[in-house]
């Protein structure tokens, strides 16, 4: 019931105003995402790299159902790097991108044509001397994925991956993956997926993501830690040590405005880290849509919202 009603509320133009006019509702919104527009991305990520930190965007939207909504989307990621570059942002910031917002799921050449606004999109981003991520969505959509994944690596091999510890098949993902040049970005994941294709229960999880943890990081790749879980975040650094890793060699990742003063301390220590910065009009959708696929990212918002460590 709760699930339906996040939902309908996501598609709610009335809702979205309401919400985002209110006062704590407005810091709420300010401080999960970055605003609607590519010149407010530009100024948050101004703002991190200069403490430190390293940034990686995403421009919102997602399961875009026409070609032209699709191509508009890839544009701004077109926009969004010329501007960084225009910037001196590139060596600091990348950008992440759902295949599902550049038409992965279009009927018919779906598939092809966002392979070919990624391939456009990696194209600018080189150019630029940045790097691109292809984040993860639900389980339905990990094989094609990975399989884009795969066709962008012969000309861009340093386009990033995504995979999600809650999902049984992870380990074997992450030794395909973690191969010389591979960046991979392990995160929990946050779809409410069935239980025969993912680990439901909390400690089920957090164990997956430590196996997942020690094969990136004995493997000769690049991973990318993307967790907020300060248990998680201090076994990273013991399997780093373990594994004979350097600061550089790897990389944590949270969340823009979640737990922003464990992101300083962890940079001022040497790490990398790289912060996710969401933006655009679709910025009420995302949010509510994440509370949607998983109710108790209530708690976490609320918590995070309470505590800035």
């Amino acid at each position: 019931m709760l699930r339906r009603v996040l939902l309908g509320m996501s598609r709610s133009p009335q809702i979205k105003k309401a919400v985002s006019s209110l006062p704590v509702s407005s810091g709420i919104v300010a401080r999960f995402v970055a605003g609607e527009t590519a010149p407010e991305a530009v100024l948050a990520t101004e703002k991190l790299v200069s403490n430190g930190l390293h940034v990686t965007l995403d421009h919102l939207g997602e399961d875009v159902t026409d070609l032209a909504a699709a191509t508009a989307t890839a544009d701004a990621y077109l926009e969004l790097l010329r501007q960084l570059s225009e910037a001196g942002l590139t060596k600091n910031a990348e950008v992440s991108v759902k295949l599902s917002a550049v038409g992965q799921a279009l009927p018919g050449d779906g598939e092809k044509i966002a392979l070919e606004h990624a391939r456009t999109i990696c194209h600018a981003a080189r150019n630029a001397g940045t790097t691109v991520t292809l984040d993860m969505e639900d389980h339905t959509t990990t094989d094609s994925t990975l399989g884009i994944l795969r066709e962008l690596r012969q000309d861009f091999p340093e386009t990033g991956a995504v995979l999600q510890a809650y999902l049984r098949r992870t380990e074997a993902d992450c030794r395909e993956l973690a191969y010389a040049g591979s960046r991979v970005r392990l995160c929990k994941g946050a779809y409410k997926e069935p239980e025969s294709v993912a680990f439901q229960e909390k400690r089920a999880v957090d164990k997956a993501y430590v196996r997942a943890m020690k094969i990136l990081m004995n493997g000769a790749g690049y991973p990318m830690i993307a967790s907020h879980d300060p248990r998680l975040i201090a076994i990273a650094g013991s399997l780093a040590d373990r594994a004979s890793r350097r600061p550089g060699s790897y990389e944590y990742q949270m969340l823009f405005g979640i737990r922003p003063e464990e992101q300083l301390r962890l940079a001022a220590q040497g790490h990398t880290v790289r912060v996710y910065i969401p933006y655009g009009e679709d910025w009420y959708g995302y949010l509510v849509r994440r509370l949607a696929e998983r109710p108790a990212n209530l708690q976490f918002f609320a918590r995070s919202l309470i505590s800035k460590k």
